[in-house]
């Protein structure tokens, strides 16, 4: 999205005078009149959206529910460490960068249906491999050391099919299926931006806290549950994702063929696609939504987000598997706040400032909940300080994604989206692989001080990277005539 013009920046003076915007963000700048409705679809077909809303829920389900379980049921299977969880999360995120080329390619180049419908099957048939695994490992406790390392190998292969086919899918419906379906209307893109992040965000909710109660009366119970759902959910999305395909003429349209890209492209994991990624970042950086993109990616690095080593941590300082069910639960509520905030003040003063905002909300508070963290000698009342600063800061964080979501949407067309996401995922994926890098060095609870501080000063390097875009997009970071309205 284009900044403002010199002029526009300079001009904004008076209180009472709504500030000149960019052509891009006339319609996100505006004052919010109570008759306007942000959820409003006026563009798209209720029954287009209804399907798709079902088939993003049974996916987003499906992968929170496993993504939570994997890590609870590791955490349980090998206690007192953040070893093996870490080493599983770690090459789990490396393959998603390993195979950043081939989904960004797959997003651009190849058929829309297809593409989706085989990242659908494929991870359903990971995840329930997953759970036969899982199951072995918590039932027989006696088997041999060989044998439990052959299982968690396997589980480790497996997660590194899983996460990249739900990074496709994340990618290919996200920022591409939802830009054609709004047909490149902002109100629509805004709305529907909201309502998919809310889907995730309940899903998030949802299906850890009803994996964590099972698994409070049965463990071999919840990995039967992850493994229904997967088998049950499966069918229905793969059938609905096609009916929005066929009520969609955009999505049928051919895609534009991009010689650079689909030239020598192989399929087979080689030097040249190993460095793929590396080639896509040199135009990635070039990229106007470069800066709001990498603040995002940077968010990903941190151990503060009430799943994975933070969880492990949980449960080594005292929390029930209920407790954290709970807790997550609160968290999620929090960040489905902003799922209804984030519309209202985008529409309120505009995408680029709105991030900010977002980005100052979630550095405070965490700022906050880490200094109490590092200071309380109590592991208990440590930990609970540090779990109340990071659900309040989640509001914060989603928030910005849906800015910087809505930011990237517009600024980057059709033949680059999957490139630009596929490249973007890589960098959260790594930064997410390097988090898991901290606790793999500082493997005990009692270090995990030292993840929390780096997830910290992440944070706030992100920050400090949106405002310095923010800066070069409209040439002053404070701006008040549209906001004390």
């Amino acid at each position: 999205m284009p900044g403002p013009d010199s002029n526009a920046a300079h001009n904004a003076v008076e209180l009472s005078t709504i500030e000149e915007a960019a052509p891009t963000e006339v319609e996100a700048a505006m004052i919010y009149q109570p008759e306007d409705d942000p959820e409003s679809e006026p563009d798209v077909p209720p029954h287009i959206t209804r399907r798709l809303y079902v088939s993003h829920s049974l996916s987003t389900w499906n992968s929170r529910s496993f993504e939570f379980g994997a890590v609870l049921f590791l955490a349980t299977i090998f206690p007192e460490t953040l070893l093996q969880l870490s080493i599983y999360a770690l090459l789990r995120s490396a393959s998603a960068i390993v195979l950043a080329s081939s989904i960004g390619y797959a997003v651009d180049q190849r058929p829309r249906l297809p593409v989706v419908r085989f990242s659908i099957v494929v991870a359903r048939i990971a995840v329930l491999l997953s759970c036969v695994g899982f199951w072995a490992l918590s039932t027989f406790h006696a088997i041999a050391t060989w044998a439990k390392l052959a299982i968690f190998s396997m589980l480790v292969l497996l997660s590194c099919v899983e996460k990249p086919c739900s990074i496709l899918n994340l990618v290919a419906i996200e920022r591409d299926w939802v830009v054609e379906i709004a047909q490149h209307d902002e109100r629509s893109l805004q709305s529907l931006n909201a309502r998919m992040r809310r889907i995730d965000l309940v899903c998030k909710l949802g299906g850890p806290l009803v994996i964590a109660l099972i698994d409070g009366a049965s463990r071999n119970a919840a990995i039967f549950l992850v493994f229904a759902t997967n088998a049950a959910a499966a069918p229905i999305e793969y059938f609905a994702i096609a009916q929005v395909y066929d009520g969609v003429p955009q999505l049928q349209a051919p895609k534009i063929q991009s010689a650079s890209r689909s030239s020598d492209h192989t399929v087979l994991i080689s030097a040249k696609q190993l460095l793929a990624p590396f080639r896509d970042l040199k135009h990635y950086c070039q990229h106007p939504a470069f800066l709001p993109s990498l603040s995002l990616s940077l968010l990903y690095f941190t151990v503060l987000s009430m799943s994975g080593q933070q969880i492990t941590y949980l449960v080594s300082a005292g929390y029930t598997s209920f407790a954290i069910g709970l807790v997550r639960s609160v968290s999620t509520m929090f960040e489905l706040s902003a799922t209804w905030i984030a519309p209202l003040l985008m529409r309120k003063i505009g995408a680029t400032r709105a991030g900010m905002w977002f980005l100052s909300w979630q550095v405070t508070w965490l700022g906050a909940a880490v200094s109490f963290f590092c200071v309380e000698r109590k592991p208990i009342v440590a930990a609970s300080g540090l779990v109340a600063g990071t659900i309040l800061s989640r509001m914060g964080l989603w928030g910005y994604d849906l800015c910087a979501q809505l930011i990237i949407q517009q600024e980057v067309q059709g033949p680059h989206r999957g490139f630009f996401s596929s490249t973007e995922a890589t960098l959260q994926n790594l930064f997410e692989l390097l988090s898991y890098v901290t606790t793999i060095v500082w493997s005990s609870p009692r270090q995990f001080r030292y993840p929390v501080l780096l997830s910290t000063v992440a944070v706030y390097t992100a920050a400090g990277l949106y405002a310095y875009s923010l800066r070069q997009r409209r040439g002053h970071l404070v701006h008040l005539s549209g906001c004390v309205k």
